[in-house]
């Protein structure tokens, strides 16, 4: 009984973290470090959070994706999407797909990226590569935070 206690804290944990990386990346690192988990875990869990929502908006999500395009035209000033495109005016496809993981995260910057007629397979190529890359330095950056204070 006590194993399969463990065993389903450990899934409901995982599940969090997964579930919040499909939110957002930056909230699923701290909630990872918060119940526990070993940070190259948490690192793991967060990007596969990060890249399901990424695959959903890209590849399935036609009416999430127009939802959320929708929902940022609708805010005044733009600040976020007018970034989006001046990374999509130099950078194209690498660029929305390295940086929309930590500038507006993964489900807003695959349908900005698809709105602007990124190819989805590149589009998700280039996701994947920025949220492994801004998983690991924001796990690494919040592990050795937490050291200076131990």
């Amino acid at each position: 009984m006590l194993k399969t206690t463990l065993r389903m804290d450990s899934l409901l944990t995982w599940a969090s973290v997964v579930g919040t990386g499909i939110l957002e990346l930056w909230a699923a690192i701290p909630l990872g470090f918060t119940l526990k988990l070993h940070p190259l875990l948490t690192g793991i869990l967060s990007a596969v959070g990060s890249m399901l929502s990424a695959v959903i908006v890209i590849f399935f999500g036609t009416s999430i994706r127009n939802w959320l395009v929708r929902r940022t035209q609708n805010k005044s000033g733009g600040g976020r999407s007018s970034r989006m495109i001046r990374i999509w005016d130099k950078y194209g496809i690498p660029g929305i797909g390295f940086l929309s993981p930590l500038i507006t995260g993964a489900p807003l910057g695959a349908a900005i990226g698809i709105s602007f007629g990124a190819e989805p397979r590149k589009l998700f190529v280039w996701m994947t590569i920025g949220i492994v890359f801004w998983s690991a330095f924001l796990t690494t950056a919040v592990a050795l935070g937490l050291n200076v204070f131990t």
